[in-house]
Order: C-alpha cells, then sequence, then structure tokens
C-alpha cells in the first residue's frame, strides 16, 4: 500500500510516541538556538564587566565622583557612535557588575551565558551572590527570557523549588528520585489566572490549558503536555485524568490531579490508582515508573505524609496559589474569568 507524505504524517502525529519525539525536538532546536544568541553576547558581558572594573578601581584609586562617569560617557558614545550601550545609566550598570562579580573567572562562566539584561535583573532584584547564581544556573538551564526571570525571582521561585512533599525516596530509584523531588514546588504560582478563589476544579483545569504556555513554564523544563481530561478505561469503566504530562528528562508519565480544597488523605489511593492504569495502559519498557502530582488548595503537611508513607507509586502533593499583588497594569493585562469561559 503507497501512502502520501500526508498520510504517513498524520498517522505518525496520532501515535502516542510522537509528543514526545516533537517536544525532543522542539527543545533541542530552542536549545540550539540559545547557545547561538549566548555565543554572540558572551563577549559583549566580558567587555562590560572589564569596563565596570576599570571604573570601579579608577575611582577607588582616585576618589572620583559620579560625574566621571558622565564624562566617559560622553567621550565614548563620541568616539563609538555605532556602539549602543555607553550610556551614562549603562556605565553605572557595568560598576555595579564589576563590584557585584569581583572574581573574574564567575564572569567568564556562567555569567557570560546569560545576557546583559538577565544580569542587570539580578542587580536590580537580588542582594545576595548565592541567591543570583542559582537563577543565573535555572535561567541556562531552562533558557528563560527576561520577563520570565523577572516573574520567577517575584514569585520566590528560589523558595518553593523542591519544598512538595512526597513519597519519592522510597518508591523511586536514587537518581531519579532526587531530581523529580527537586522538580516539585510548594507552592505552585498559578498568578496568570484570574480566576475567583470559590474555583470548581473544571474552571481551575480548564483556565490552566488556556494559558497552557504559562502553566509550562511554572511547571519547569520538561514537561510535554499530553492532555486534559485525558480518558482511560479500566474493566470497561472510564477514568478521566485531570491533566497528562510526559517528562522529558525523567522519561515517565506524570498525572496531575486538580483539588480546589484542602488534601484529603483518599486523594493518595486514588492517584494510586491512576498511575498503575497509565504504567500498564500507556507506558512502554522505557518509560520509568509513572508520577503523580496532587495539587490542593491547602494541605495539612502531617496528614499528608501520613497518606503518603505506604502508599507504592511515587506520588507529590503541594498547595498552588491563584493569585498575588499585581501592579494595576499587569492585572488589566489579564483576562477576565468570563473571557476565559467564551474562549473555551
Amino acid at each position: 500500500m503507497n501512502l502520501s507524505i500526508g498520510a504517513i504524517v498524520a498517522i505518525v502525529k496520532m501515535t502516542p510516541e510522537y509528543p514526545h519525539l516533537l517536544n525532543e525536538l522542539k527543545e533541542r532546536i530552542h536549545q540550539a538556538q540559545l547557545r547561538a544568541s549566548m555565543s554572540v553576547n558572551s563577549e559583549l558581558v566580558r567587555l562590560y564587566w572589564n569596563i565596570g572594573k576599570q571604573i570601579l578601581d579608577a575611582q577607588n584609586k582616585e576618589g572620583w565622583g559620579s560625574k566621571v562617569i558622565d564624562r566617559l560617557s560622553d567621550d565614548l558614545q563620541h568616539e563609538f557612535p555605532e556602539m549602543k550601550g555607553f550610556s551614562s545609566r549603562n556605565l553605572k550598570y557595568m560598576r555595579a557588575f564589576a563590584e557585584a562579580w569581583p572574581i573574574e573567572a564567575i564572569v567568564q562562566e556562567p555569567l557570560a551565558q546569560i545576557t546583559w539584561y538577565h544580569n542587570i535583573t539580578l542587580i536590580d532584584k537580588l542582594k545576595d551572590r548565592e541567591e543570583r547564581l542559582w537563577y543565573v544556573q535555572k535561567t541556562i538551564e531552562n533558557g528563560w527570557s527576561r520577563n520570565v526571570l523577572v516573574h520567577q525571582i517575584e514569585s520566590g521561585l528560589l523558595d518553593r523549588q523542591g519544598k512538595a512533599i512526597t513519597n519519592f525516596e522510597n518508591t523511586l530509584p536514587a537518581p531519579q528520585s532526587d531530581l523529580a523531588r527537586q522538580l516539585l514546588k510548594d507552592p505552585y504560582t498559578f498568578d496568570f489566572l484570574t480566576i475567583d478563589e470559590k474555583v470548581k476544579e473544571r474552571e481551575l483545569e480548564r483556565g490552566l490549558i488556556t494559558h497552557l504556555r504559562d502553566l509550562l513554564i511554572e511547571l519547569g523544563k520538561g514537561f510535554a503536555f499530553i492532555g486534559s481530561q485525558y480518558h482511560l478505561e479500566v474493566s470497561k469503566r472510564d477514568y478521566y485524568l485531570d491533566l497528562l504530562f510526559y517528562h522529558v528528562q525523567l522519561h515517565c508519565y506524570i498525572v496531575i490531579d486538580l483539588k480546589t480544597g484542602e488534601f484529603q488523605p483518599e486523594y493518595s489511593g486514588k492517584m494510586n490508582f491512576y498511575l498503575s492504569a497509565v504504567d500498564d495502559l500507556l507506558a512502554g519498557g522505557k518509560d520509568a515508573a509513572s508520577i503523580g502530582i496532587i495539587l490542593c488548595k491547602t494541605r495539612d503537611k502531617l496528614t499528608v505524609e501520613y497518606a503518603l508513607r505506604d502508599t507504592s507509586k511515587p506520588i507529590g502533593v503541594a498547595a498552588y496559589r491563584l493569585t498575588k499583588s499585581l501592579p494595576d497594569e499587569l492585572k488589566s493585562a489579564l483576562p477576565s474569568l468570563a473571557e476565559i469561559r467564551g474562549k473555551l
């Protein structure tokens, strides 16, 4: 039987493996593009650090004030009219950059791998050097834009990462359990939604799917979306998973169950059942054990620990928050609940 290219593509798209392949290719292309832009950028970052270092050394030695920077700005812009970046404001950032990172080796690697605007953001938003380095590494790992970096800092990602309650230590092998635990957050921040705190689970799910890109950013690197209300049939009965993902680094399916109230012990039993079904019906021989994430409005730590203690499948439980204080201009840019419903 001869098939056209279009028919072959249509068949490929219907296979469960296709979303995994597509996501991995997109990830590779994105990372290649990022590395290319970072290569061009790295020399600029090194140049700016060296300029800032010389200004800082000269000011410390000669006692010069900020007026000297204004004069330097005028002279450099006159000498290099084709180059941007020699404004007085930017020269002061160069000085602050050199002051923040006195060791050149750190600038060579990893700071030269992120853009100058990312570095400015870190100087403006964070004071602690270790915190800055943590966000530098995450920016490189995830390919964050400057705006995403700002969001992650303002949402307190460092304090949320790896804080979900899990049983991974008892249900996953050591290398995978550590990686899986670090992937989970607590709480998750869904502040890109303007949904009432009394939202129903189906409305929450629809809102997250409408803002799938924002959801994937919040979940983190490696999550490939498979579907919502994903259908499974077990013993001629129908079951529906709220959200189903595949993680390309962990090589496993991830089931997310959304709850709009406080965590209840029976949620872990239901998730254990879902994971058993996914492992049998969807996972292949090369896939690792599927992982479950139960997201609740609130959760009591001790209750969760008791519920997960003797559960055989890897499950994590975390809270989520829908809103936080946002500037008025950002609030006005977010869709209302009525607008979200209108798109469904």
